[in-house]
């Protein structure tokens, strides 16, 4: 499934009126908090995350320190939420199509626990796809489950124009 917008969102206020019933929505709204990381200002992506975790499970300081280390690390936050998008790959230095489209995938162990979707997301710059587990509360809206949001933090390749190797 496909899901486009035609602008990133960068703040949780714009995450407010999207149907979160459909899980590959959650999925594409996690791509598009990625993009919002930085050094500077790791808030907007901590609330944008929260926002898709739901309130009844509270991001620990520890969770967001392993977020931004893993953000920080070789300056992937510049690039690792835009090399989901699709088009963006290392050669053209991660930058997306227009309108913004990901692609949300799922396999025969999607719906393998009730309640539960595992859904996976391709990146330009990985050779494999990305799992993500979400869980369908009571109020009919899927949230990210637990930590899987970290499955999509692992390393991509660096965009070329950054890559001594390339």
């Amino acid at each position: 499934m496909v899901i486009t917008f035609n602008n990133i969102l960068s703040s949780k206020e714009e995450l407010v009126g999207i149907d979160r019933s459909n899980p590959a929505n959650v999925v594409a709204l996690y791509v598009h908090a990625m993009t919002t990381f930085t050094p500077d200002d790791t808030n907007t992506f901590y609330d944008m995350l929260q926002f898709l975790m739901g309130e009844f499970q509270p991001l620990s300081e520890l969770a967001k320190q392993n977020i931004k280390d893993r953000m920080l690390q070789n300056d992937k936050y510049k690039y690792i939420g835009k090399s989901y998008m699709s088009g963006a790959i290392p050669a053209n230095d991660y930058t997306p199509n227009t309108p913004y489209s990901v692609e949300v995938t799922a396999n025969e162990y999607t719906d393998e626990n009730e309640g539960f979707k595992r859904l996976f997301v391709r990146s330009g710059g990985a050779d494999s796809l990305r799992p993500i587990t979400l869980r369908l509360a009571k109020d009919g809206n899927y949230y990210i489950w637990s930590d899987s949001y970290m499955g999509l933090l692992t390393d991509v390749r660096q965009p070329e124009s950054t890559n001594p190797w390339a």
